[in-house]
């Protein structure tokens, strides 16, 4: 046989052969994938200031079957019962990959539940379950649904306005106020001038602060944030989502023949506190004589005795205190004489 006819043939038979492996090889195909199962290590957790550092509850879980071997994104979802898992009702947490347990002590736990703005004063049902994913183009499975009985305890923080309208002094700066310890802070500042500059601090430090991270979002490496208008704002500060919003706000202040230099024609702003009371708090000297409060100099929404003026039958240094109503037009008032 001629040594070409020979070659012919090897490389047909090498030809075959591979032809043979690529057909004998099954590909490797996801499937839609089965969700793992999940459980809780109590069904109530019920949670107070001496558990801070307690574990008060564990998560097991299986991981998701898509069909092969593959790495699975897995994030755990608490809702409160009856949202669906809603996506603006849902808190998320990413869990490390292969992770199979995961528990959490009494603070973080309840920052979660507070996270879901769920009351402190009663327990509600909360929905657990895990999202599992690996890959974009692949729909997500999901767990069995775990249900417990949680009610968390308000963890009242604060967080820190530093900036142009007070001197940039970080130790005398107004702060904004997060009630139930959530992440979402509120409150309201008095810019003196417009587009003052000020930046968001977690504690009275410059080690680490909230600038600018484009329009409504904050930024840890951002420059100064900027208010809109002079006068009152209500400045919120979410730091769950790292967003920011700025609005006018009321006004209060006093005005009567009682107080110095007003005469029915002058206004003394009092100060918003920023501690959730919905408080307005003015230290000042009063005259023998009367006065009202008013909103936004504007004798359309005035706060006395009934329709009546508040009398001052003598004169000294008072600290008033207005606690305006949720209908932001009603609410009553305490003088103090000093």
């Amino acid at each position: 046989m001629k040594p070409f006819i020979l070659k012919s043939i090897a490389i047909g038979l090498i030809a075959t052969g591979l032809w043979s492996c690529k057909k004998d090889e099954a590909p490797v195909v996801a499937t839609s994938g089965n969700g793992g199962a999940l459980k809780a290590s109590v069904a109530t957790v019920v949670l107070d200031k001496t558990m801070l550092t307690t574990n008060v509850i564990t998560f097991t879980m299986n991981e998701a079957d898509f069909g092969y071997q593959a790495a699975v994104t897995n994030t755990l979802q608490l809702s409160p019962k009856g949202e669906n898992f809603a996506a603006e009702k849902t808190k998320e947490i990413t869990l490390d990959p292969k992770v199979t347990t995961k528990s959490y002590n009494g603070f973080d736990f309840n920052n979660l539940l507070l996270a879901l703005n769920l009351p402190t004063t009663d327990n509600s049902d909360v929905e657990i379950r895990v999202k599992s994913s690996i890959s974009k183009n692949l729909a997500p499975v999901y767990s069995n649904v775990v249900g417990i009985s949680a009610r968390p305890f308000p963890l009242t923080s604060w967080v820190y306005v530093p900036g142009a309208y007070q001197g940039w002094d970080i130790l005398k700066a107004d702060s904004l106020v997060s009630i139930t310890g959530n992440g979402i802070y509120t409150g309201v500042i008095n810019f003196v001038a417009e587009n003052s500059e000020f930046k968001i601090a977690p504690a009275k430090k410059w080690d680490f602060t909230y600038g600018n991270g484009g329009v409504g979002k904050l930024s840890t490496t951002g420059g100064n944030l900027k208010n809109t208008a002079a006068g009152p704002q209500l400045l919120t500060v979410d730091l769950n989502n790292n967003v920011w919003t700025i609005e006018p706000a009321n006004r209060w202040s006093v005005i009567g023949d009682a107080v110095p230099g007003s005469g029915w024609f002058f206004d003394t702003d009092m100060k918003f506190v920023n501690d959730g009371k919905d408080q307005y708090v003015l230290v000042t000297n009063l005259g023998v004589g009367e006065f009202k409060f008013r909103r936004n100099y504007d004798w359309g929404v005035t706060i006395g005795v009934g329709a009546a003026n508040i009398k001052v039958t003598a004169a000294g240094s008072y600290t008033l205190t207005l606690t305006v109503n949720a209908d932001g037009k009603t609410g009553s008032y305490i003088m103090i004489k000093n």
